[in-house]
């Protein structure tokens, strides 16, 4: 039984990936190129930095112990100091001028070696086809100041643990520096949400107290007979009130949102599940096969069957 953030993050298929730890010596400059699907994150264990996002070209200051999270993976420039352009090389040009193995720490940079720049960096991927609103209307950049601080002392021994863990050689040290990068990810989200997002549409009902009632007991059970009424009493309103200030905050009516999810759960699981239609139907929500596959014509723009055939995993097995 999973909280929104939880569900979603859950059946997206989050996963964390490090790239490297980095000490990087003034001056220095590395162009991190885009790449969809995927959600870049850089914390600064030591030193600081400064972080230029394309292409909107706004230029942020990254200390010691803030986190900078790229939800959309768009380009951006990681530098010291002032920006010039000759420091600035893309990034394989730095791992190539570098000689980096892929392992251990990416040391690179000039000669000023007692002003070095500790990074952990690392990007969130998301299966195929995934998709919510609340990742789709995140910004273009989410900056935690002080984020071991702020999220708590345990997050704080966390991020002191995967900067020890990175780049070692020890038995599982990839593994557990990967799923505590998952862990920090969504302290992320839930921190941005909390403090943030309030006044954003699509993602102010989050963190909204009757809102997030409604999507707390949708995300747990999003089979059942769900309708604008029973949403409403989950989050202590009348029905038009929920409906107008649902509406409001998300920018999508209730039940708009329901059938979303509701698809998103039913193409991850066409694809990676070894379940007839029929049963895939029932579990979101539809008690005919000719329902679901009307709904699901409608939002996907293919038939169940034609999905599942053009992007199902290969399996000889997968079931019709």
């Amino acid at each position: 039984m999973l909280d929104p953030l939880s569900d979603i993050l859950t059946r997206l298929t989050l996963k964390g990936t490090l790239y490297f730890r980095t000490s990087f010596t003034p001056p220095w400059g590395v162009a991190v190129p885009t790449h969809e699907k995927v959600a870049r994150f850089h914390f600064a264990h030591r030193g600081e930095c400064r972080v230029r996002i394309k292409p909107s070209g706004t230029t942020v200051s990254l200390a010691q112990g803030d986190l900078i999270i790229i939800p959309h993976g768009a380009a951006h420039d990681l530098f010291s100091g002032r920006h010039d352009k000759d420091t600035v090389l893309p990034l394989e040009t730095v791992l190539e001028s570098s000689g980096y193995s892929g392992e251990g720490v990416l040391v690179y940079g000039g000669v000023e070696d007692d002003r070095d720049t500790q990074l952990i960096c690392g990007h969130f991927s998301l299966a195929d086809h995934a998709t919510h609103m609340l990742l789709n209307q995140l910004p273009d950049y989410i900056l935690i100041p002080n984020y071991g601080e702020s999220a708590g002392r345990w997050m704080e021994t966390s991020l002191r643990l995967i900067a020890d863990e990175t780049g070692q050689d020890k038995l599982g040290s990839d593994l557990i520096a990967q799923r505590i990068s998952e862990v920090i990810f969504a302290q992320a989200l839930r921190t941005f949400i909390e403090t943030d997002a309030a006044t954003q549409t699509g993602l102010a009902g989050f963190a909204d107290p009757h809102i997030s009632r409604a999507l707390m007991a949708f995300h747990k059970q999003p089979a059942e007979g769900w309708s604008v009424e029973s949403l409403a009493r989950a989050a202590g309103q009348s029905r038009t009130g929920f409906a107008v200030h649902f509406a409001q905050k998300m920018g999508v009516t209730p039940l708009q949102y329901l059938t979303d999810w509701r698809m998103q759960i039913a193409q991850q699981d066409l694809i990676t599940q070894n379940k007839p239609i029929a049963e895939i139907a029932r579990d979101v929500g539809y008690a005919s096969d000719s329902a679901f596959a009307r709904v699901f014509k409608r939002e996907v723009g293919q038939s169940p069957a034609a999905f599942r055939n053009d992007h199902s995993e290969k399996s000889p097995q997968t079931a019709r």
